[in-house]
Parts: structure tokens; sequence; C-alpha cells
């Protein structure tokens, strides 16, 4: 394996550990950000990702969009994500994903 693609998936296995680890996180968030992960494993980023409301939605399985926005904004605000919204139809929007450390 690649050195560069171990590094990935370590990273993208330590998120996953802490949101586990996480008691104020539920269903809707692990959703949301598996989603993003996703996305972000397809595109070959592990930080910035391009977006879309409908895609995330698509993958998450989230058919209400008050439940998209306030899932995603509680994400926000437990830094778990930066979110960049793109106003212009032809560029998308981008999530950053902000890691934090596992404690040994």
């Amino acid at each position: 394996m690649k050195e560069a693609n171990k590094l990935k998936e370590e990273r993208l296995m330590n998120s996953l550990q802490i949101y586990m680890e996480d008691p104020r996180l539920n269903v809707w968030h692990f959703a949301l950000l598996l989603a993003v992960l996703s996305l972000g494993y397809k595109q070959g980023q592990i930080q910035n990702i391009k977006v879309s409301r409908s895609k995330i939605m698509a993958l998450s399985h989230i058919n209400t969009i008050p439940t998209y926005h306030k899932y995603f904004k509680e994400l926000q605000n437990l830094g778990y994500i930066e979110y960049f919204p793109s106003y212009h139809p032809g560029v998308r929007s981008e999530v950053r994903l902000k890691y934090k450390k596992v404690a040994p």
C-alpha cells in the first residue's frame, strides 16, 4: 500500500474512533459525517471536501431539509466541521473536517 493511502486511512480511522467516543453525537450526526467522509474519500481529499446539500442528503439518507440543517449546524457548533458555502451555481460548497487527536 502506498504511504499516502496509509496515512489517509489512518486519519479516517482516527476520525471514526473520535466520533464513536463522543456521547453528544447521535445517528443523524454519524450519517452526515460518514457522508462527508465518503465524498472526501472519493475525491482523494482528507480535509477540504467539495460538497452539495443534495449529495450529502442522499448519502446520509436524510430526507428533510430542516433535519439536515439542524444536525449539520450542530456538527459545526461541536467543532467537527467548518462549512464554507458557495452561492455560485457553478462552484460547490466546501466542508473542512477539523481533526482531533485520539488520546493515547
